[in-house]
C-alpha cells in the first residue's frame, strides 16, 4: 500500500481515538440532565437490574439522581424512605405522578422493596399503622 493511504488512515484513526476520549471525559450523562422520555428510559433499563437487600440509598441517588417524589418516616428508630422516580408517562400535564414512577422503597438505607408507584400508598399504611 501506498505510504500517505497508510498515513492518511492512521491519522483518521488517531483524530477519531481523540474525538471519543473527549466525549467520554467531557459528556454529563447524569439523569438529572436527561430529557424527560430519556430520563424514564434509563430509570426502567437501570431500577430492573437492581437487586433487593443489595442497593442502598446512597446508590439510588448516585445511579438514578434526584427522585421525582420522594417520603420519609422514622419508627421506633427504624428509617423508612420511599423514592419513586418517573418510569411511565400517562398525562402530559407538567406533574409528576405516583402512578407514573416506580417506588424504591429502603428501610434504614437499604432497598427493600420495588414496586409501581399507584400501589405504594397502601403500604405505606402498612408500615405507620403497625407501629
Amino acid at each position: 500500500m501506498n505510504n500517505k493511504v497508510i498515513i492518511k488512515v492512521l491519522l483518521a484513526l488517531l483524530f477519531y481515538g481523540f474525538f471519543v476520549a473527549l466525549v467520554v471525559i467531557f459528556y454529563d450523562d447524569s439523569p438529572d440532565k436527561m430529557t424527560w422520555n430519556d430520563r424514564e428510559a434509563y430509570n426502567r433499563q437501570f431500577i430492573a437490574k437492581i437487586k433487593i437487600d443489595t442497593f442502598t440509598f446512597e446508590k439510588a441517588l448516585s445511579h438514578l439522581g434526584s427522585p421525582d417524589i420522594t417520603e420519609a418516616i422514622t419508627i421506633d428508630n427504624i428509617n423508612y424512605q420511599v423514592m419513586f422516580y418517573r418510569t411511565q408517562h400517562v398525562k402530559s400535564d407538567g406533574i409528576t405522578t405516583q402512578d407514573e414512577c416506580t417506588f424504591l422503597f429502603f428501610i434504614n438505607g437499604m432497598l427493600k422493596e420495588i414496586g409501581l408507584g399507584n400501589n405504594y400508598p397502601k403500604q405505606w399504611g402498612i408500615i405507620t399503622h403497625h407501629h
